[in-house]
């Protein structure tokens, strides 16, 4: 067992095999260690989340380490059927790698009862395993741009089925009708961890299987002219509701997602007299435009925006960090940011906007939150007075906002994979600038370095849990800088990630600055804290 780190609240734990790691899930959901915040199980890790305030991340490697991990998972009694119809682009590949036909590739396929070890890379995606062996395949050497949703592939010892279109590099063996994942059902992953999965052939057992069926879908929101709401005139980019994040959901693959700034988010609820977490309108970069229909009470904070109220009598432009008063009929308007990226825009008494799966926060990578708003979105706003508090006017912004051109220190915490580099490539990434790509988004900062970040080898990591704020080498050696929408698991090394109290930092760094990265130490293990350390006595 190796405990390596992943940030300033998360480590890693690293087992022998996927056996031991599903047997330490298993103990640490049947006897919880006061302070663990969330575990991710993947191949043959564990990454749990932690408070550093209950536990320090040496005594918690101590109490790990003393768990038995010897014990078998029961079987789980729910057996999931997918029908497939075998017309995969890779079968002949597959076919080729194993020395089989593809008529024994899919007779294989079909003869194995897989378990669904663990959820990640996307909602509703489920790792299996317990296939036949003779069908362990690697991952393409070039990985597809689009997958379809309803693939069924390969890759390693696993099997599993693409939920929703998106890239990847599994063997696709072919695909499936049914939905592997419906945010209307429940629970929302026709997957979950434990289940037993069987695959039959479409066209040879003239049969198929049907879903658990959907709820009915809610009723969306439809503004009416007594409804107080706001009508989005403009959006050059869409805006997303936001709150603090959706936690508790990894086990159907769904990460927390949530507001880029946090220290902004609070600040515009706390300008409005909101409640902590009440839903917020993110803004990305500027153009945004709405009308309201009814007097309102505005705050709107983080990337420095020209905010301009205009009505048919007058026109005056807002400060942001200050509570901004609307009358009927005016119209508010944000230019694009002198510095920062992100806007967050909060009223008095709240967004009516209904929670997905117990958070507002939209996800724009797994899909999964309210809808984002656009132009001619009407957004009804809540007639909500408990709750409330006196508005702020004392709120100010946390850091100084980046600008496009500036340079942006990010402290990184190395690991869990730092080991797997070159001492040059280490190097790399703290000596040099790295540009910020017009291809970042909420999922992630895309960066552009002259020279890439070296590995040992080309070897294969084996997916495993990643923490918001990781910094993820793929093959080009180009860094990625995971953000709220990342996905839950990665197969890419990940030679660091950037502290906690740089993250809202980072949600506002515009394309073109550059970055900084600051390891606050050396690459090492995390010590065993033995547990006589633990309870205060001596040996």
């Amino acid at each position: 067992m190796r405990f390596l780190p992943v940030s300033l609240t998360t480590i890693l734990v690293e087992l022998a095999d996927l056996d031991q790691t599903l047997a330490l899930f298993a103990s640490l959901e049947a006897d919880p260690i006061d302070g663990i915040e969330e575990t991710v199980p993947a191949a043959r890790t564990l990454m749990i989340r932690f408070r550093p305030e209950k536990i320090e991340a040496e005594a918690l490697a101590g109490e790990i380490a003393t768990r038995d991990l010897s014990a078998k998972i029961a079987p789980s009694d729910k057996l999931v059927e997918i029908p497939v119809r075998y017309d995969g682009e890779d079968l002949a590949d597959v076919a080729e790698l194993t020395g089989l036909t593809v008529e024994e590739v899919i007779r294989r396929h079909t003869d194995s009862e897989f378990t669904v070890a663990f959820c990640g890379f996307a909602p509703g995606f489920g790792y299996l395993v317990g296939g036949d062996p003779a069908l362990h395949v690697p991952r393409r050497q070039s990985p597809r741009t689009r997958i379809p949703a309803g693939s069924v592939a390969l890759a390693g010892a696993f099997s599993g089925v693409y939920p929703q279109n998106s890239p990847g590099g599994w063997q696709i063996l072919g695909t499936t009708p049914l939905k592997m994942w419906d945010i209307e059902r429940e629970p929302g992953a026709l997957f979950q961890p434990g289940y037993r999965v069987r695959f039959f052939d479409m066209d040879k057992a003239g049969r198929s299987i049907e879903a658990p069926a959907a709820k009915p879908a809610a009723a969306k929101a439809v503004a009416n002219s007594d409804a107080a709401h706001f009508e989005v005139l403009a959006t050059p980019m869409p805006a997303v509701f936001q709150d603090l994040g959706r936690f508790g959901q990894t086990g159907q693959g769904v990460s927390a997602s949530g507001a880029l700034d946090r220290s902004a988010f609070n600040a515009a609820n706390r300008i409005v007299g909101n409640p902590a977490n009440a839903p917020c309108l993110e803004l990305t970069l500027g153009g945004f435009s709405f009308r309201s229909s009814s007097r309102a009470v505005i705050g709107v904070t983080g990337a420095s925006c020209v905010i301009t109220v205009k009505s048919e009598t007058y026109s005056f432009e807002a400060t942001p960090y200050t509570p901004i008063s609307l009358e009927t009929g005016d119209v508010v308007t944000f230019s694009n940011p002198s510095a920062g990226m992100r806007c967050y825009l909060a009223v008095r008494g709240g967004f009516d906007v209904a929670p997905v799966l117990g958070s507002s926060a939209t996800d724009t990578l797994a899909v999964v939150g309210p809808e984002s708003v656009v132009a001619g979105s009407v957004v009804n706003l809540r007639d909500e007075k408990s709750g409330l508090s006196s508005v702020s006017i004392d709120e100010v912004p946390a850091f100084d906002l980046p600008k496009a051109g500036d340079v942006v220190t990010l402290d990184v915490v190395y690991g869990p994979r730092t080991d797997w580099f070159t001492q040059k490539g280490i190097e790399t990434l703290t000596s040099q600038h790295w540009q910020v790509t017009p291809q970042s988004s909420r999922v992630g900062i895309r960066l552009a370095g002259e020279v890439p970040v070296e590995r040992k080898d080309s070897a294969e990591l084996p997916s495993e849990g990643t923490a918001t704020g990781a910094i993820q080498i793929p093959h080009s050696g180009q860094p990625v800088l995971f953000l709220a929408d990342h996905p839950l698991t990665g197969g890419y090394p990940v030679i660091g990630a950037v502290a906690e109290y740089h993250l809202d930092l980072a949600g506002q760094i515009p394309i073109n600055a550059k970055i900084q990265f600051r390891p606050l130490g050396p690459f090492t293990d995390i010590p065993v804290k033995k547990n006589t350390e633990i309870s205060g006595d001596k040996p």
